[in-house]
């Protein structure tokens, strides 16, 4: 039997070809057998109809007979298939047979609950919905089935509808055109902005914004025990605030209302071709809470710069080069609008507290990484005679951090370029002296804003994205490369098995890999150093002890600059260390190129971040913490913009969509913190103050000191010592280790014991695996909140290197850690060092993860 077609066989004939011969081919009968046809008679017995003669005649013709055309595919199975090989015509090959229809589920969105269920898996998977979204949207759909909530939109177009029917409270962006003459021709630039001002007023008309600016300049102290010392921490208790606002009309009761500016561009599709350039402001009157956070007091974009584009044939000529500054600064002059005005007339406004002030925009501090701190000051950039945007130091200088330059002034700045205007010979000499461009700077038009002044530290790029996370950790590499493959995988060992605590980034390999996130190696850096210490030994490398000494100092100064407050002491330790780093850098080059015979290591380290960085003490002083003007809130800002361009965008006038989008949010965010304030007072009045608790309803506060999360099941002592005994040793004899504990520390805490005190077998014991501690600054007259935390996750006391307690003090880098620690006001200190610093019979008694909190049956 052959397979003919998709849906019949045929029986094998003598016609068929055996396998592996050629198909037949079959030709029409000859001329002579036309009249020799056999004929059916069709059914006997049965009368056959009357014909015509006519009919007669027509059924005397020969009959056409079908001709069978060539089969023309050939398939030939393997041997071991058994089947025989299929020859079919065109209209036979690659056809489906057609099969029976199965029966459909009943319940095809198993294992799901309901159809329901699977539906919205979908839509979360499509839009990669986090967790918290997924929360959020999950009991959005609750409280709309319990008739709490109700939702009237019906597609995209009403939601579309409906939040530009909410933004019209907020002041939208406008499309400017920027003209700028170029080899006797006219180029046209696009920007798009909303005037500062503008998003100013929409600030202040906000009531929930309106108690938390603050207008006056503050000089803060604590008593120390001997003498009151200052300490700064908001921009307004540093002394830039204090020298503006004494600066204003003295008739007045007038304020500074002072802005911080970021701008930087940003890649916005994933290979690079498509580029934004965001401005975005923030209010420094705003508590730093709300000024860096993501509520409608946070950072707002308020301007979309043009990018001039990259040219091979004119890039590092001097006329492309000032072109690119002249489009940056006459498209920044359209967010100014009205504050040239302003700052030097006032603006008068009926604060929330009554009283009427007026107020003078000031641009109290800039941000932003080199490039474009070099766009804001409009220096000459990395090669010029004095490449620092904010003091005079030599290009050959810049490795010197002993020594001290003359900071630059805008009165400076705008003397030579009144020279260049005269006598163009004589002011590029000028210029070039200072490592100016020949172009006007626009922030010169608001009073109390000098540049140079305004201009910050970049932490992000400058130390953690360049001195500490490039130089410093491929001078490391570099040197481990020259020991060889066994250095290198101690030290790739050492990294793998670094504890892990909260906030910190967990690497398991470093040397073959590079990160572009400052944050990462701000984290690496750290890491690297203490992984290093048992690897680059004095007698092992040299040139690696010399460079373990830098990255100390290095790991020193990084932690006092990013305190989150400083006093008067702290800020001359800033000093002291930076003599040290200093001097142990010069230890370093001075042996890298006397004596070192390892090929690439740097011997050259006067570029602009060796020394950008000295200027932290003065920054600070000037305009409060790093934290102030840190480009890390308004980086965090870039990732919503690019998810933009990929998901809502169709890649055509993409400032236009992208703007939009980030104005539809702004709305969303002024809507959410009215509906939240309603759903407040709601909630105020149902339950009372004492009813309201800001932590989750998992967590146990006791005291206000230490809450507990986390909840696990509630277990008897002997039914985990019988399930976990098993697994690890730790927890064999659990029932006696914690009886004794309970006897022996109890009168510690103060709780004395008459008798010794007995643990019953159904004693119950409810494990939590997450424990906040908070305390108050010591440092500070205020309520500085912070806290030290313990989360005991699974992922982490699964892994290798998380010890129990009752070896935790043997952990090798228990000791380094703690020796390391600087005293920090708000951050939190890692878990595991305090865990390390409990009795030690406290660790031979309790495995790490002993349950938290005790009950009664």
């Amino acid at each position: 039997m052959a397979v003919a077609g998709p849906s019949r066989t045929v029986e094998d004939d003598p016609g068929s070809p055996a396998p592996g011969q050629a198909a037949p081919t079959i030709t029409s009968p000859s001329s002579d057998s036309r009249n020799t046809m056999d004929f059916d008679p069709g059914d006997q017995g049965v009368p056959g109809p009357v014909l015509s003669d006519a009919s007669m005649a027509n059924n005397l013709l020969p009959q056409p007979v079908p001709v069978e055309q060539p089969y023309e595919f050939k398939t030939e199975f393997h041997p071991c298939s058994g089947r025989e090989t299929l020859y079919q015509r065109f209209e036979e090959f690659s056809v489906t047979p057609e099969t029976q229809t199965l029966p459909a589920e009943e319940e095809p969105w198993c294992p799901f609950q309901s159809r329901g269920d699977f539906e919205f898996s979908e839509i979360a998977l499509d839009a990669a919905l986090n967790k918290n979204q997924v929360d959020r949207l999950l009991s959005l759909m609750a409280r709309i089935s319990q008739g709490q909530a109700q939702i009237t939109l019906k597609n995209e177009a009403d939601l579309r509808k409906a939040l530009d029917n909410a933004v019209a409270e907020l002041t939208p962006f406008s499309k400017h055109e920027v003209k700028v003459p170029y080899k006797k021709e006219e180029w046209v630039y696009e920007v798009h902005v909303r005037p500062l001002w503008d998003w100013v007023l929409d600030l202040l008309d906000n009531p929930l914004l309106a108690p938390h600016f603050v207008w006056d300049a503050q000089h803060v102290y604590k008593h120390n025990g001997t003498d009151f010392e200052r300490f700064f921490n908001e921009p307004w208790t540093g002394d830039r605030w204090w020298d503006i606002q004494s600066r204003l009309p003295p008739d007045l009761n007038a304020a500074p209302f002072c802005f911080i500016l970021y701008a930087d561009k940003t890649r916005l599709s994933s290979h690079g071709t498509v580029k934004g350039h965001p401005v975005v402001a923030r209010c420094a009157n705003l508590p730093v809470e709300i000024r860096n956070g993501e509520g409608i007091g946070g950072g707002r974009v308020v301007g979309w710069l043009p990018i001039v584009p990259e040219d091979a044939s004119e890039e590092g000529k001097l006329g492309y080069t000032t072109l690119k500054r002249v489009v940056w600064h006459e498209s920044f002059v359209k967010l100014l609008v009205n504050l040239d005005q302003y700052s030097k007339t006032g603006y008068s406004y009926a604060c929330y507290d009554n009283i009427l002030r007026w107020l003078f925009p000031v641009i109290l501090i800039l941000s932003g990484d080199y490039e474009e701190q070099c766009m804001m000051s409009l220096i000459r950039g990395v090669q010029c005679k004095c490449p620092c945007p904010v003091c005079l130091v030599p290009l050959n200088e810049l490795h010197d951090l002993s020594k001290t330059f003359p900071i630059r002034s805008a009165k400076d700045a705008q003397a030579a370029l009144d020279v260049y205007k005269h006598n163009q010979t004589q002011g590029e000499e000028v210029l070039k002296g200072l490592g100016l461009r020949p172009v006007a700077n626009v922030l010169w038009l608001i009073e109390n804003s000098d540049p140079h002044e305004a201009l910050s530290l970049d932490d992000l790029h400058t130390v953690h994205g360049g001195m500490g996370g490039v130089h410093l950790l491929g001078e490391l590499k570099t040197i481990l490369a020259d020991l060889g493959c066994e250095a290198k995988d101690k030290f790739e060992k050492q990294i793998a098995e670094f504890p892990r605590w909260r906030t910190l980034t967990h690497f398991t390999t470093v040397i073959h890999i590079t990160f572009s996130d400052g944050n990462k190696r701000q984290d690496l850096v750290k890491q690297a150093f203490y992984a290093a210490l048992s690897v680059l030994k004095c007698q092992v490398s040299s040139e690696g002890y010399h460079l373990l000494w830098v990255i100390r100092s290095y790991l020193h100064l990084d932690s006092l600059i990013g305190l989150n407050v400083h006093t008067e002491r702290t800020l001359a330790m800033i000093d002291a260390k930076f003599l040290v780093y200093d001097i142990a850098l010069k230890a370093y080059v001075e042996y890298a190129t006397m004596s070192s015979s390892i090929e690439d290591i740097k011997t050259d380290w006067n570029f602009p971040k060796t020394h950008l960085w000295k200027h932290a003490r003065w920054d600070i002083e000037l305009k409060g913490v790093a934290r102030n003007f840190s480009t890390r809130p308004n980086e965090k800002l870039h990732g919503p913009l690019k998810s933009a361009y990929l998901s809502r965008s169709n890649g055509k006038d993409v400032a236009k969509q992208i703007l939009r989008i980030d104005h539809h949010k702004c709305a969303a965010l002024l809507l959410r913190g009215r509906v939240d304030t309603l759903d407040e007072q709601h909630c105020l009045q149902a339950l009372g103050d004492a009813g309201l608790d800001d932590e989750d309803h998992n967590h146990i506060n006791y005291n206000g000191h230490f809450k507990l999360g986390s909840p696990q099941s509630c277990d008897t002592i002997q039914d985990i010592e019988n399930r976990l005994g098993a697994q690890d040793t730790a927890f064999q004899g659990f029932h006696r280790k914690f009886s004794d504990f309970v006897n022996v520390s109890l009168p510690m805490y103060g709780y004395q014991l008459t008798r010794w005190t007995t643990i019953p077998v159904d004693f119950q014991i409810h494990e939590y695996r997450y424990l906040k501690l908070n305390y108050e600054s010591t440092v500070v007259e205020t309520r500085v909140s912070a806290g030290a935390y313990l989360h005991i996750s699974h992922l982490f006391t699964t892994h290798d290197n998380w010890p129990s307690m009752h070896n935790l003090h043997h952990h090798p880098y228990a000791t380094s850690i703690m020796s390391l620690a600087i005293p920090h006001i708000t951050r939190s200190f890692p878990a595991k060092c305090a865990i390390s610093a409990l009795p030690s019979h406290t660790m031979h008694s309790i495995p790490a993860r002993v349950p938290c909190a005790l009950s009664r049956a």
